[in-house]
């Protein structure tokens, strides 16, 4: 980047909030997903939020790409430079939870608190955050709040979007705006919050979001259930979810998948099953008692062999393998692909033995965890990118993985977004009249196009 643009925003934060050697830039040239790297121009470190304005209105009156990253743990590409002299702007300043109010169950935060330690604040207040992303202990919330991050309760207590109350946000002009209030009801003009939730920081840069709390749970019961057929897994979950019960958690995982994580973790998992589901069900102490009696008769009727967590320590090592799976996957070979393709809940059979099917039909070793009781599936390729061959192999899977989510009504992606990684499938999914509509909201919010510029939409 040039000398005299690296100068002027040392005046504006202070040199030593300013990174410029290559070195450095390297660290902020990738995240989680294996897209390939790209140098940013620059790295800035803002710790307020009249910082962050003056970074952003910087930027547009420069014509300078802007990218706000948090831990980087993102999935699909959404953090990776595409333009040359790319800003990238770190929120691990901006890491103070500002107020937990149990009177009227909200907490204000800065967007780079961490998730874990955000939802351990509040459980000390007696109160809830239920959203819980696999990379929580790392992840933060403003990255939750752009992805609209899932996790393991989602079935029953829903994703990142539905806990959203209200956001302070700077748009591609680096105008403030305030969106939604701390209220429960609000309908003061437009859903901005929700607008915001989700867009992959192309609409705006978040300074401070209001989250919902709720109270916690009085009891819950965790049941591990082996069984000796995929298919017989996964009908399970359709037939728990038929029954009216909405268990807080409702995991699968294949033998693959299975085998890895023992081999990482050495808790004593049975790597003899073809799959296991890991179920969670929570509420009232006679509420938890009779669903759980309903779910060991399913399964067991389904020929699943049931385990039922003892104390607390058992139910944290099961709870504790689910969220070893990518981690485990990832030792196995050089390049992890992990994807998220979603459907309804009543077609997660079919998608799963689809997955097993195109994993055979091209050979390739083909992972599968997930949230099964919300039809959101993670089929994790494991490849050597420098293969080229095998890496033809993998893009036809992907894109066969995609064609069938699709054809059963789901979606490319439940948790993880679109950025760079799935970009060129969204028409497939949304139509040319809904991208377009996408764009024109993105120039309205951000008409120089400044912000994530390259990702989701151009």
């Amino acid at each position: 980047m040039h000398k005299k643009l690296i100068k002027k925003l040392e005046q504006l934060l202070g040199k030593e909030r300013v990174l410029q050697e290559e070195a450095l830039l390297h660290a902020y040239a990738f995240d989680g997903s294996p897209e390939k790297p790209r140098l940013p121009g620059v790295v800035v470190i803002p710790e307020n939020h009249d910082q962050v304005r003056q970074v952003v209105s910087f930027c547009a009156q420069e014509g300078l790409a802007l990218i706000v990253r948090g831990a980087g743990t993102n999935l699909s590409g959404g953090t990776i430079p595409v333009r040359e002299n790319t800003v990238v702007l770190l929120t691990v300043k901006l890491n103070r939870i500002l107020e937990i109010n149990p009177q009227d169950l909200y907490a204000r935060v800065e967007p780079g608190v961490i998730t874990l330690d955000f939802a351990r604040a509040v459980s000390k207040e007696g109160l809830f955050y239920p959203p819980d992303p696999g990379s929580q202990a790392v992840s933060t919330l403003g990255g939750n709040v752009a992805e609209n991050a899932g996790g393991l309760r989602g079935l029953k207590y829903g994703v990142t979007k539905d806990y959203v109350l209200a956001l302070k946000f700077i748009d591609g002009l680096g105008e403030e705006i305030k969106a939604g209030a701390r209220t429960v009801k609000w309908v003061s003009g437009y859903n901005l919050p929700g607008l915001l939730t989700g867009s992959e920081g192309q609409l705006g840069v978040i300074t401070e979001i209001t989250f919902k709390l709720i109270p916690p749970p009085k009891s819950s019961q965790a049941i591990l259930v082996l069984f000796n057929s995929l298919q017989r897994a996964a009908e399970s979950v359709s037939l728990i979810i038929a029954q009216k019960i909405i268990p807080c958690t409702l995991e699968f995982l294949d033998k693959f998948t299975l085998k890895a994580v023992e081999e990482f973790r050495q808790i004593g998992l049975p790597t003899s099953a073809q799959a296991i589901l890991l179920i969670e069900v929570d509420g009232h102490p006679e509420q938890v008692k009779e669903e759980s009696e309903l779910i060991l008769k399913i399964c067991q009727k389904q020929q699943g062999e049931v385990f039922v967590a003892r104390d607390e320590e058992e139910k944290n090592k099961l709870w504790q393998a689910r969220r070893d799976a990518l981690p485990a996957l990832a030792r196995l070979k050089p390049t992890t692909i992990l994807e998220d393709a979603t459907v309804p809940r009543s077609k997660i059979t079919e998608m799963v033995l689809s997955i097993e099917k195109i994993a055979q039909k091209y050979g390739l070793d083909i992972g599968t965890f997930g949230h099964a009781g919300d039809g959101n599936l993670h089929p994790t390729i494991l490849t050597d990118k420098r293969d080229k061959r095998e890496a033809q192999k993998v893009e036809k899977a992907i894109e066969e993985i995609f064609n069938k989510a699709l054809e059963l009504e789901g979606t490319l992606s439940g948790e993880h977004g679109i950025g760079l990684s799935k970009k060129r499938f969204l028409v497939q999914e949304t139509g040319l009249a809904t991208l377009n509509y996408f764009r024109r909201i993105k120039k309205a919010a951000d008409p120089k196009n400044i912000l994530n510029p390259g990702k989701v939409v151009e």
